[in-house]
């Protein structure tokens, strides 16, 4: 099946037991790390996981949320944010 050998969206960083991303907040600009647990947040739905984070960041009190889609082998198939925009893995700093 093609979507078994899918790519991980650039937006992401993947490890054995969680997914990674950065979120800018549209209203200040406000860079917030963010950590999908695979196996305690994601709900399973049909043909994978699905996950719903409400975000606010530390310094601006900012808020968004982000809704991540994946499929079985947690490939992100879908992500969007309300309230902001995911940041490209190229644009991360070398920090965590």
């Amino acid at each position: 099946m093609f979507g078994m050998f899918r790519r991980q969206d650039r937006r992401f960083k993947e490890e054995p037991s969680a997914l990674h991303a950065r979120v800018r907040t549209a209203r200040n600009g406000e860079v917030i790390s963010v950590r999908i647990s695979k196996t305690s947040e994601m709900s399973a739905v049909p043909g994978g996981y699905f996950v719903r984070k409400t975000l606010v960041g530390p310094e601006t009190f900012d808020q968004a949320t982000l809704e991540v889609t994946t499929n079985r082998s947690h490939k992100v198939t879908l992500a969007t944010v309300d309230g902001g925009e995911l940041v490209p893995t190229s644009e991360w700093s070398n920090e965590r």
